[in-house]
């Protein structure tokens, strides 16, 4: 059983604007965070630089839960 869930806006709407995105990386940014921080009451945005991404950062969001990916982008105005 996998250990993270992907919301249906996920599957249907951020993998068809963002083909070039893998699931893997989103899980990546999520294990190895170099920032994390609450976005309102119901998401997390966690951001990680991905090698596999010409080492940009990626941003991906979270419901509360932390483990149920619901968007992903990367993120080019990202500081650390």
């Amino acid at each position: 059983m996998a250990r993270y869930r992907y919301t249906a806006y996920f599957e249907r709407e951020v993998l068809r604007k963002r083909p070039y995105l893998r699931r893997a990386w989103c899980e990546y940014v999520i294990e190895r965070a170099e920032k994390i921080e609450p976005q309102g009451n119901d998401r997390i945005r966690f951001w990680a630089r991905v090698p596999a991404l010409n080492d940009r950062y990626l941003r991906v969001i979270t419901l509360a839960d932390g483990v149920t990916i619901h968007n992903a982008f990367p993120d080019r105005g990202f500081k650390t």
